[in-house]
C-alpha cells in the first residue's frame, strides 16, 4: 500500500510499512523513512507505482482548465476528490484524483485552500482581480524580457536609463526596470555597471559622478525657489574705514575683509570684516530653511553649487566700491611688540575699496617686497602699491600670531605639500577653481576667503581642457587671511562662552593620532590650531554653521550681558545639535565629491597631456603587497606595486596603468627608486594633513545584486566588477 501525503506544502509519495492510529511510517523511494501524520495523509493507493503517481498527477494537473473546473466547483467547501469526480467522472482514477489535487493547490487564485486537501472556489470579483493581476504581471514580465534583451544587444532602454542611479544606489528591487538590469546581467554574465556601460546608459564618465552626486543630495534639483532677497537694515552705521577683500580671481562669495588705522601712533586697530546675511536672514523664515537644507556651498572644479541664491549673495557680498552690512572685530595692537590688547565687535555698513586677487599678485607680495620697500616689480596695481605698509605690518602680525599659535601646540605647523587649483577651459572662458581641502589650522582659517571658485553659470561636462597649478602653502597674502581668520573666530568664540550664549565649535582634543576635529556646542581647545575656542563664523555667505554663529554673535553685540534672553538658540538647544548632525553630514559629502571631481581631473590632466610616468613618493603600506604613492606634481595618490617593499619618504619613478574614470582607479608599477637608498629612512617630514589621508579609489558598491534569488525583494550591495 502507498499514500500521498503534504509535507509543509510539498506533495511526497512512498510505501506504507505501519500504521497507527494517528500516524504511519512511510518509506519514500529514496529509502529515507518518515513519520507521517494521519491527518497529513491525502490518498491511498495500490497503483502505480509512487513516482510514476506523482509524475502522472503533474502531467494530468497540467492539462486541467482552471475555468472550466471552477464552474464545476461547488459554492461550499469540498476535497479534491470530490472535484475531480465532478469534472472527470465518477469513477476518477487515483491518478486523477492526484492531479486535481496538484492543479488545485497550484491555482490559488481559482481556489483558496481551507484546510489538508481541502478547497474552496473564489467568488467571482476576486477570480476576476486576481486573473488581471496575473496578466499584468505577465505583461510586466514580457517588458522586462524585452528590455533585458535590448540591455545585452548593447542599448539601454529609455526607462532604464531614466531610472539609472536609482537602479544602481537605491533601488526599488521589485521594479521591473531594475529586475531587467539583474536579468541582462545574468544573461549576458557581465557586471551590471559594465553592461550599463557598454549599452550606452551612461552618456560620459563626468554625467555618471555628477549626477550620482545630484541623486543623493539633490533629487529635486540645484535650482532655488523664488524667495524675496531680504534688505539690510537702513540704520547700520557707515564705518570709517577703508577696508579690502583678499580672495582668488575666482570668487564671487566674498565674505571678508580687512582694514588697518593707525600705523605709525605705536597703537593699530585692525578690522576683520564679515559679510552679515544674518542682519537680515531671519531664524525659520524661507531663506534659514533653504541655508539649513544645503548647509554649504558645493565646491568642485569649474562650478559650484551655492548655499544661498545668487540675488542674496549680491546683496551681502563685500565687493569692492560698495559700502555693504558686515559684523566687524576690531582689535586693537601695540605697534611695537604686536600684542592685542583689546577688541570690540560692530554692526555697521564697510565700505570696500579693492577686491585683491592674490593669484594675480603672489609673484609681487613676497616676503622680500614685504620687507623691503625699495623693491620694485614691474606692473604693480596702484591699489596694491597703496596698501603696502598695511600689508607689510599684516605680515609681521600674521607670523607673530602663528609663532605664538605654535607654543601652545607645542610644534609648529608643517606643510610639505602645496595647494592645487583647478582651472578648466572649453569654448567658453574659465569657469572657476576649487576650495582648499580643510584638515589643518591653515584650512580651516583659509575657508575666509581663499580658493573660492566661480559660477558662471555653466556646467562642465568633462570634456575640457583642464590645468592644474600649484600655490605654496603659507604663501604671504594667504598667510594673513588665514591669522586673520583665527583671530576672529577664536575672539568671537571666547565671546560667546563669555556671555553664556551657546554656539557651535569645532575642537581637538590634543595632536595625537587619530584625535580627529570635532564639532559641538561646547568652547573646547582646538589643539590642532592652538586657540582656547574656536567656532567658524567668518563665512556665512557659504556654510550654514557659520550664520547660525553670526546670529549668536550678534546679538551679543546688540544686547551684550542679557544676549542669552535675546540670542535665537539657547542654552542646551536641541536645535543647535540637529543642525551640527545634519552639518556633519552634507559638509562630509561634499568634501567627498569635490575630492572625487579633483581626482577625475587629476586624471584627465594624465590623459590629455598624454603623461605616462611620474615621479612619486612613498608614504605608506598598501594593500597586497603594494604601496601608496602621492605624485610629486600632481594631487594623486596611487597604489604601486613592485618587486621591493620600500620605506615612508623614499622618491620613485612610476609607470602607469590604465584609468578607470568611473572608479576614478589608477594603479602603476615601480619603474626605478630616484633616491639612494642608503640615505632613505621612514620618518620623514609628516605633513599636517597626513593623518587623513585621501582614499585611492577603487570598485565602486552598488546595490545591484545579480546573486539575489529571484523574487527577492531586498539584497546586500554587489560590486560593479564582479558579474
Amino acid at each position: 500500500m502507498h499514500a500521498l501525503f503534504d509535507e509543509a506544502g510539498k506533495f511526497l509519495a512512498g510505501r506504507i510499512l505501519s500504521e497507527a492510529e494517528s500516524s504511519a511510517q512511510i518509506e519514500l523511494d529514496s529509502g529515507k523513512r518518515v513519520k507521517v501524520k494521519a491527518a497529513n495523509i491525502l490518498l491511498k493507493f495500490d497503483k502505480p507505482a509512487p513516482a510514476e503517481l506523482l509524475a502522472q498527477a503533474r502531467e494530468i494537473a497540467a492539462g486541467v482548465e482552471l475555468p472550466l473546473a471552477w464552474e464545476f466547483a461547488p459554492e461550499e467547501e469540498f476535497g479534491f476528490a470530490e472535484l475531480a469526480r465532478d469534472y472527470f467522472s465518477a469513477q476518477a482514477p487515483v491518478t486523477e484524483q492526484a492531479g486535481m489535487l496538484v492543479a488545485l493547490f497550484e491555482a490559488p487564485h481559482y481556489f483558496r485552500r481551507a484546510g489538508k486537501g481541502r478547497f474552496r472556489k473564489a467568488s467571482a470579483e476576486v477570480l476576476q482581480q486576481a486573473l488581471a493581476a496575473i496578466e499584468k504581471k505577465k505583461q510586466i514580465q514580457a517588458q522586462i524580457d524585452a528590455w533585458a534583451a535590448e540591455l545585452v544587444a548593447g542599448t539601454c532602454p529609455q526607462p532604464v536609463r531614466e531610472q539609472l542611479y536609482k537602479i544602481l544606489f537605491r533601488p526599488d528591487k521589485n521594479a521591473p526596470e531594475y529586475k531587467a538590469v539583474v536579468e541582462a546581467s545574468r544573461s549576458a554574465q557581465k557586471a551590471p555597471l559594465d553592461l550599463l556601460q557598454a549599452a550606452g546608459a551612461i552618456d560620459s564618465s563626468y554625467q555618471f559622478h555628477w549626477k550620482r552626486f545630484l541623486f543623493d543630495n539633490f533629487p529635486k534639483g540645484t535650482g532655488f525657489p523664488q524667495l524675496a532677497a531680504p534688505q539690510p537694515p537702513a540704520d547700520l552705521p557707515l564705518a570709517d574705514v577703508q577696508a579690502y577683500s583678499i580672495d582668488d580671481s575666482a570668487t564671487t562669495e566674498i565674505d571678508d575683509a580687512l582694514s588697518v588705522q593707525g600705523l605709525g601712533t605705536g597703537t593699530v586697530t585692525l578690522g576683520i570684516h564679515i559679510a552679515a546675511p544674518g542682519l537680515a536672514i531671519q531664524p525659520g523664515g524661507d531663506l534659514d530653511k533653504l541655508g539649513r537644507t544645503r548647509l554649504s556651498t558645493v565646491y568642485m572644479p569649474g562650478y559650484k553649487i551655492t548655499m544661498l541664491p545668487d540675488e542674496v549673495v549680491q546683496i551681502y557680498t563685500l565687493d569692492e566700491g560698495r559700502a555693504n552690512p558686515a559684523v566687524s572685530l576690531y582689535v586693537t595692537i601695540d605697534e611695537a611688540t604686536l600684542a592685542i590688547t583689546a577688541t570690540e565687535t560692530r554692526l555697521e555698513r564697510v565700505p570696500v575699496t579693492v577686491n585683491l586677487r592674490h593669484d594675480q599678485l603672489d609673484h609681487i607680495v613676497t616676503e622680500e617686497w614685504l620687507q623691503d620697500a625699495s623693491i620694485q616689480t614691474e606692473n604693480t596695481p596702484q591699489a596694491l602699491l597703496d596698501l603696502r605698509e598695511q600689508l607689510s605690518f599684516l605680515h609681521r602680525l600674521a607670523k607673530q600670531l602663528k609663532a605664538q599659535r605654535e607654543v601652545v601646540r607645542g610644534k609648529p605647523e608643517t606643510f610639505n605639500r602645496p595647494d592645487y587649483t583647478f582651472r578648466l577651459s572649453a569654448a567658453r572662458p574659465p569657469e572657476g577653481a576649487n576650495a582648499p581641502a580643510g584638515g589643518s589650522a591653515a584650512s580651516e582659517a583659509a575657508s575666509v576667503g581663499a580658493h573660492k571658485p566661480r559660477n558662471d553659470g555653466a556646467e562642465p561636462n568633462g570634456s575640457e581642457t583642464v590645468n592644474i597649478t600649484t600655490r605654496k602653502r603659507g604663501a604671504p597674502l594667504d598667510l594673513i587671511v588665514a591669522e586673520a581668520a583665527i583671530v576672529a573666530n577664536s575672539t568671537w568664540g571666547n565671546m560667546l562662552a563669555e556671555h553664556g550664549v551657546p554656539g557651535i565649535y569645532r575642537s581637538q582634543a590634543s595632536l595625537a593620532p587619530g584625535v580627529k576635529v570635532r564639532m559641538s556646542t561646547k568652547a573646547l581647545p582646538h589643539a590642532g590650531i592652538g586657540v582656547k575656542s574656536y567656532a567658524w563664523a567668518t563665512s556665512p555667505l557659504r556654510r550654514y554653521v557659520d550664520l547660525v554663529n553670526q546670529w549668536q554673535i550678534i546679538a551679543c553685540a546688540r544686547h551684550g550681558k542679557t544676549a542669552a534672553l535675546a540670542a535665537p538658540f539657547k542654552p542646551k538647544d536641541a536645535e543647535l545639535f540637529s543642525i551640527i548632525s545634519s552639518f556633519d553630514a552634507a559638509y562630509s559629502a561634499y568634501n567627498g565629491y569635490q575630492a572625487g571631481m579633483e581626482r577625475f581631473w587629476t586624471l584627465k590632466y594624465l590623459q590629455q597631456n598624454q603623461i605616462t610616468e611620474l615621479d612619486a613618493t612613498v608614504f605608506k603600506e598598501g594593500p597586497n603587497g603594494s604601496f601608496l604613492v602621492r605624485a610629486d606634481t600632481l594631487p594623486l595618490v596611487l597604489p604601486v606595486l613592485g618587486a621591493q617593499q620600500l620605506p615612508r619618504g623614499a622618491r620613485v619613478r612610476v609607470k602607469l596603468g590604465e584609468i578607470d574614470e568611473i572608479t576614478l582607479d589608477v594603479a602603476g608599477t615601480l619603474v626605478a627608486r630616484l633616491d639612494d637608498p642608503l640615505d632613505a629612512s621612514d620618518d620623514g617630514p609628516v605633513d599636517e594633513d597626513e593623518g587623513d589621508e585621501e582614499a585611492v579609489a577603487g570598485p565602486i558598491a552598488i546595490a545591484v545584486d545579480v546573486n539575489e534569488a529571484e523574487g527577492e525583494g531586498a539584497g546586500g550591495t554587489a560590486d560593479n566588477r564582479a558579474p
